[in-house]
């Protein structure tokens, strides 16, 4: 695995850039984060490196952060999401405000960048929420939870355990919407659920 690139920069063309590194040509792409704070040709740079090896290429990507890269790898462990589309993303929302995104669980803000539908974007809200906090310590983020997430995270957690208790899924989250749920917490919506059906 290469994880690390120090050299001289000989081609720039958005997303990729051509290093020198010790007059080896390394072919790499990079989200316009790190592109746009590219140094010009000629000058040197160090980035921080992801080899992607399939049947049919070898394909290198850059980031001027540990974070980004950090990033980058746990978008490309979320289904259906390839390193076309996590580069993608990283151009389009730096690291702290898409954690913000996924943690409050805004998908309209995610919609919005190129190539995330509806389904890709609550998709990354469901898959990515637990990885943010694994990597939060090492991304440096301060977990960012709003009073919406978490009256959200209180319903998801309520219909979770009615779920357990033999309900089936739509049903459980059908007897949640009925209630006026609004700043109860887990256990007070579920005795409120079970109360009422």
């Amino acid at each position: 695995m290469i994880g690390r690139l120090r050299g001289i920069i000989l081609e720039k063309q958005a997303p990729n850039l051509v290093l020198d590194v010790h007059g080896v040509g390394y072919e790499v792409a990079a989200p316009m984060s790190t592109f746009v704070n590219l140094p010009a040709i000629n000058d040197e740079v160090s980035l921080f490196t992801h080899l992607v090896v399939r049947e049919d290429a070898q394909l290198l990507y850059g980031f001027s952060t540990i974070r980004e890269r950090l990033l980058f790898r746990s978008l490309l462990k979320v289904n259906g999401v390839g390193a076309k589309l996590a580069l993608t993303i990283l151009s389009g929302s730096d690291v702290d405000d898409f954690a913000r995104s996924v943690q409050e669980g805004d998908a309209a803000s995610l919609t919005r960048l190129p190539g995330v539908g509806k389904k890709t974007a609550e998709r990354l809200i469901i898959e990515m929420r637990d990885r943010l906090k694994e990597v939060s310590g090492a991304m440096g983020l301060k977990p960012v939870v709003s009073e919406a997430a978490k009256l959200a995270g209180a319903k998801d957690e309520a219909s979770e355990a009615l779920v357990s208790l033999g309900y089936k899924l739509v049903e459980a989250e059908k007897m949640i919407r009925s209630l006026d749920s609004d700043g109860l917490t887990t256990e007070e919506i579920i005795k409120l659920a079970l109360q009422r059906h």
